[in-house]
């Protein structure tokens, strides 16, 4: 019997004429976990949703050999009934049942007379969370009221109620911090030695190279190569050339040319409370500034109060019993909603493109000057469709938003391109300030540089510009200054000479040791 548990041969995929995958072969050995790289819109995400069922059989070209068995799949239903589980970036649960019922949601089980049993449903949830390290985890709070990382985890203990052969992981730590992010990857090791073979998507590189035994590399729907772990280079480098198809030197672009002139936005005093305890106080009495030119970074845990900060200041579009103070160019505005936030000149990029950034059944151009239209596409009520297509179209050029026209629908496109759309959305309000929240996540590295040169443009341009991310070399690598947040106030300011990750994190830890 051949050491392969799945073999995909010559797979073609198109869409509308265009070849998503062409002859792309993918071979997977029982029991291992083998990682898919490639940029956004390479393909990966379309050679999975093949493979389970999604794009059912007879929509493409080629084979699926799944067990030594040609994989005829016409929906979902039918991979999983031969152990194939995927698990896509938007978790599938529902928030407002509990953990026991989202665990065997699709799967319930039943007496004989076809009603659910719920002694057993339970029983078995908490059976199945053990199996994911949460053996401690009461199954009858809805899922909502957990974090992202357990809700994760919940997704993959439905997998193996199902009990999954194959189970495929689509991007699994986009959302997660890097302690969630490396308990998940330590449970798929967990579950490789429960022989669960594994097919893993993901732009964490150095999770790749940690948790893969193999990695396929895909290149604009074509596979490039396939490196084993033990016998070929296995480092970040030599993945990135193989998904870019050259040397990428410099990660971060340098910045020249820029000339840092006076202070254009600051906030004094800011203060905020939890929009649904007006007890509780989230933000404590920060203060920033932002000169004309220069890109500042919020660094900080997961939770530290970076986006809330930074919505708070956005029309107050988080939080209650908000004071303090914002200045712009030295005039103090009162921000009290979002459209004031954008008239005076401040542009707000969401963590959340999908949820926040976007109306995904719209197309390019209305959602690129959708934030623009009152003040920049119309006229006494009328707008203005002509100026609207060459501003889009303009823009799409400018970033390189890779679709076929500015009338594609934005769902179609890949996360890097939707997060280019985001970014031409608010550029086109021609702000002074510009917040980018977690502007590179679930993208790929060559898309990261893209989103890094456009940085760099926006403060050559002279506008100010605040980054909130939680990969620290990033923010290390793109920003001149950094604040560290810490439990809602300001823990420490480093200059770009000072920067480093033992430095930020030291920056926390003293501050908690003044808490304690």
């Amino acid at each position: 019997m051949s050491d392969y548990i799945l073999e995909m041969n010559h797979i073609t995929k198109e869409f509308s004429g265009v070849k998503a995958l062409d002859d792309v072969n993918l071979k997977v050995k029982k029991g291992e976990v083998h990682a898919l790289c490639g940029e956004n819109g390479a393909g990966k995400s379309t050679l999975m949703n093949v493979l389970s069922g999604v794009y059912s059989y007879g929509t493409y070209s080629g084979d699926i050999v799944y067990k030594g068995e040609i994989g005829k799949f016409h929906k979902i239903k039918d991979s999983e009934a031969k152990g194939i589980v995927i698990i896509h970036q938007e978790l599938a649960l529902s928030p407002y049942l509990s953990v026991a019922e989202n665990v065997f949601l699709g799967n319930e089980q039943c007496s004989g007379k076809g009603v659910i049993d719920w002694t057993k449903t339970r029983a078995k949830a908490t059976e199945m969370l053990a199996k994911v390290g949460l053996e401690d985890e009461d199954v009858n709070v809805p899922v909502s009221s957990l974090g992202v990382g357990k809700q994760q985890l919940i997704e993959i203990a439905k997998a193996m109620a199902k009990d999954v052969e194959l189970l495929i992981l689509d991007e699994p730590t986009a959302a997660l911090n890097d302690e969630e992010s490396a308990k998940l990857l330590e449970i798929m090791l967990e579950l490789k030695k429960h022989d669960v073979t594994m097919i893993i998507i993901s732009h964490k590189l150095n999770e790749i190279s940690y948790v893969a035994d193999s990695i396929t590399v895909i290149r604009d729907g074509h596979t490039i190569e396939t490196l084993q772990k033990g016998v070929d280079d296995f480092s970040e480098d030599r993945i990135i050339k193989g998904m870019v198809g050259r040397e990428l030197t410099n990660r971060y672009p340098i910045r020249e040319g820029v000339t840092i002139g006076d202070t254009i936005f600051e906030v004094q005093n800011w203060n905020a409370y939890h929009p649904e305890d007006p007890n509780r106080q989230v933000l404590k009495d920060i203060n920033i500034q932002v000169k004309a030119g220069e890109v500042v970074g919020l660094a900080g845990l997961m939770g530290a109060g970076r986006t809330e900060f930074a919505m708070s200041v956005f029309g107050k579009s988080y939080g209650q019993k908000i004071s303090g103070t914002v200045k712009m160019n030295g005039k103090e505005v009162d921000l009290k909603d979002v459209r004031t936030a954008i008239d005076n000149k401040l542009a707000y990029v969401s963590e959340d493109r999908k949820g926040n950034g976007l109306v995904l059944i719209d197309d390019i151009k209305k959602n690129m000057t959708m934030a623009a239209l009152r003040n920049f596409f119309s006229k006494n009520g009328v707008v203005d469709s002509n100026e609207e297509i060459l501003k889009a179209e303009e823009y799409k050029k400018l970033i390189n938003v890779k679709a076929n026209s500015i009338d594609q629908a934005v769902g179609s496109l890949s996360g890097g391109n939707q997060q280019k759309v985001v970014l031409a959305k608010w550029m086109l309000t021609q702000p002074d300030v510009l917040i980018l929240d977690e502007p590179t996540r679930g993208i790929d590295v060559g898309a990261k540089y893209e989103i890094y040169c456009v940085i760099n443009d926006l403060a050559k341009a002279g506008k100010a510009v605040i980054i909130i991310s939680s990969e620290m070399p990033e923010i290390i690598g793109t920003c001149d200054r950094l604040y560290v947040i810490n439990e809602g106030h300001i823990a420490g300011e480093l200059m770009k000479e000072e920067m480093t990750q033992e430095k930020i994190m030291g920056c926390i830890m003293a501050d908690n040791r003044k808490g304690a």
